[in-house]
């Protein structure tokens, strides 16, 4: 058996690839590299087409049995911005005052390291009754169309089963050990066209103005509140986002009268009846209108029970604290996990996630590691 994988070491080397979505930058080459030390099958799949940009993504996978747990995440970042703004190379993986830092840091490199540090230190331990396996994307922060969605259904194909997946998104506010994610909100975004006719303002009844008409439409999808929520959830939230005419002059009525709209939703609301209530909301009114709808994924839900409450255990046994279920915050690649098995999600604090200066605690990366290993031990100690 190869020597145990330094979670904090293999962070490094994958902060210092250059992985902006959709390139690589030969961060699966490093990741693949540790797994095939390890024992794992690697499979390196590309996938793109269609007009969209090719995206390698990796599956891994130590042993053939079931059950096979699967830990899942992304190598993809987020641009650094300005990187004249930051204290220090964004992918130079800096470690200064206990804290590493560069661009994946938080969002997620170096939860994918603890993912194989503790992979390392399990099988090292001895023979599993089962599998190990880790989904790695590279297209998480982009469009997510070439990435976990068709490693999965490259998965069905071949017959590649999960059982349990712990997707490592940074799921803590201020510590880690807070919360554990167990379902996320649905998300969809509607562009709103108003059609009118462009004119004089002085001869208004010779135009027909459309801003107003699309003021009165806003008025009425945001009257009143979606739902109260549940117990899991909080309620739904719809916002204007944007509203834009493009008119340069003061003396035009406009043609067109443009707005976008975001809808965070619970489970008590899908994507295709929020879209009707929309339109039924819409069509009272007067005039001509286009609604194009864009779906990031729905709500989902996976109940308190085995595998969330296992997670929960390890955490409290590393860190003695009790976690909060939770739902809150935006989606995540577990939305398209959760068709294929039981999914939770825990990672690292995710305070400076996408921000400059983008860092973590080294200690909590070693921690994340220690509970990573944890839930492999009582997961398959369970299914024996």
């Amino acid at each position: 058996m190869s020597t145990p994988i330094d979670a904090i070491t293999l962070a490094q080397d994958m902060i210092r690839c250059n992985s902006v979505t959709p390139a690589d930058g030969g961060t699966l080459d490093v990741l693949q590299t540790c797994l095939e030390d390890l024992g794992f099958t690697c499979h390196r799949l590309a996938f793109g087409g269609d007009g969209t940009d090719e995206v390698q993504n990796l599956y891994a996978r130590w042993g053939s049995a079931q059950p096979n747990f699967c830990f899942a995440g992304h190598t993809d970042v987020v641009p650094v911005g300005d990187s004249t703004a930051w204290t220090a190379d964004p992918f130079g993986a800096r470690i200064k005052d206990g804290k590493l830092f560069g661009r994946g840091a938080s969002d997620m490199k170096s939860a994918v390291a603890a993912f194989v540090a503790a992979c390392s230190r399990r099988l090292a331990d001895g023979p599993l009754n089962g599998s190990i396996s880790l989904l790695i994307t590279g297209d998480e922060e982009g469009p997510a169309i070439n990435g976990t969605k068709k490693v999965l259904e490259w998965m069905k194909d071949n017959g590649e089963t999960i059982d349990a997946c712990l997707v490592g998104e940074p799921t803590n506010p201020d510590r880690l050990g807070e919360m554990i994610k167990i379902g996320r909100r649905g998300s969809m975004t509607a562009d709103l066209v108003v059609t009118g006719t462009q004119g004089h303002v002085a001869y208004p009844h010779l135009a027909d103005n459309p801003v107003g008409r699309l003021i009165k439409m806003l008025a009425a999808l945001t009257a009143e509140p979606l739902d109260a929520g549940t117990d899991h959830f909080q309620p739904s939230n719809l916002e204007v986002t944007t509203i834009d005419v493009g008119n340069p002059a003061s003396n035009v009525i406009p043609s067109e009268a443009h707005a976008r709209i975001n809808i965070r939703f619970n489970d008590l609301q899908t994507s295709d009846g929020l879209k009707t209530w929309m339109t039924e909301t819409l069509d009272s009114f007067d005039g001509t209108y286009t609604l194009r709808v864009h779906v990031t994924g729905e709500a989902f839900l996976t109940p308190p029970g085995p595998l969330s409450a296992l997670v929960a255990q390890a955490v409290k046994a590393r860190l003695g604290v009790e976690p909060v279920l939770s739902t809150t915050g935006g989606t995540s690649d577990a939305r398209f996990i959760k068709d294929y098995a039981p999914i939770a999600e825990f990672g690292l604090i995710g305070s400076t996630m996408h921000k400059v200066d983008e860092h973590v605690s080294v200690d909590d990366i070693v921690a994340l590691s220690d509970i990573y290993e944890d839930i492999l031990s009582r997961y398959f100690a369970a299914s024996a």
